[in-house]
């Protein structure tokens, strides 16, 4: 198992699991079964041209596209059963930490580590107790004819994407707290990062989603572009981390750009609300 830390920018970073030499055996948990079947079907529905089949892929890519980067990453490590554990304290499972040496020291990384997992567990486990509270209200949509339970099968996604990420920054704690990780600078992606911002490479400092807003985001500046997905899926020749990547990339430019309008917007609002009580008083 491989983790790849990854700077967004230099007030976030992804953490993403690669699960070397991964295939189904018997050993295979039954949701691993279960979660590789629903994806071979997923993909089989976005094959159609036209129908509902197509229309609820289409919605409900809409609807991947809004959980959180940082969601994704946590949910691609896998749960720690007790087998796993017991294999990674003998030693017979490695687990590598890739990063940018350039962007963070060898010796802040098990402390970003650390927040990246923990930061969030409060709120993937309150999310995945009201989905599963949720589920049972969707039970009368089945009475309906021809049409699928849509929020049925949504409320247990969902319910299933917190849990998976709640375990997997389970994980990390563990392999954390044992002192398991091997950390590898990698020079491949010093250059990706040398390459799209060498100016801001001192400056990452993670923030803790439980910092206030204007100070959480003051001095945030991209360190990937829109074309980074491509050199990291070509240099490390893995796809799959392109694509979380690409989906790091689009949502914190969104933050970033959110937090940029919001002082605009509320300097107009705080003018408008000036020249309507001067209106007032000229009235009177």
């Amino acid at each position: 198992m491989r983790l790849y830390l990854l700077p967004i920018s230099n007030r976030r970073a992804l953490i993403y699991c690669q699960r070397l030499n991964r295939q189904l055996t018997p050993a295979t948990s039954p949701l691993d079964r279960l979660t590789d079947r629903a994806a071979r079907k997923w993909s089989e529905w976005e094959k159609e041209t036209s129908g509902w089949k197509k229309q609820v892929t289409q919605y409900g890519n809409q609807a991947l596209q809004r959980i959180s980067y940082e969601e994704w990453g946590l949910k691609s490590i896998p749960p720690l059963s007790q087998r796993r554990q017991a294999d990674e304290l003998e030693g017979q499972k490695s687990v590598e930490v890739v990063y940018p040496g350039n962007v963070i020291e060898r010796e802040r990384v098990p402390e970003v580590l650390r927040r990246l997992a923990t930061d969030k567990q409060s709120l993937h486990r309150k999310r995945m107790w009201w989905s599963l509270v949720g589920i049972p209200f969707t039970a009368p949509v089945a009475l309906l004819p021809i049409i699928p339970n849509i929020p049925f099968f949504y409320l247990t996604f969902r319910c299933w994407s917190h849990w998976r990420a709640l375990n997997g920054s389970k994980h990390v704690e563990f392999l954390l707290e044992n002192k398991l990780l091997q950390y590898q600078n990698s020079s491949v992606i010093d250059k990706i990062y040398a390459h799209n911002s060498a100016g801001l490479l001192s400056s990452f400092s993670l923030r803790s989603h439980s910092d206030p807003l204007p100070q959480a985001t003051d001095g945030e500046e991209m360190l990937l572009t829109n074309s980074s997905h491509k050199a990291f899926a070509e240099a490390l020749d893995y796809p799959e981390i392109g694509m979380e990547v690409d989906r790091g990339v689009r949502q914190v430019q969104k933050l970033i750009q959110a937090k940029a309008e919001a002082p605009d917007e509320k300097s107009e609002q705080i003018r408008t609300d000036v020249e309507e009580k001067e209106l007032d008083k000229q009235k009177r």
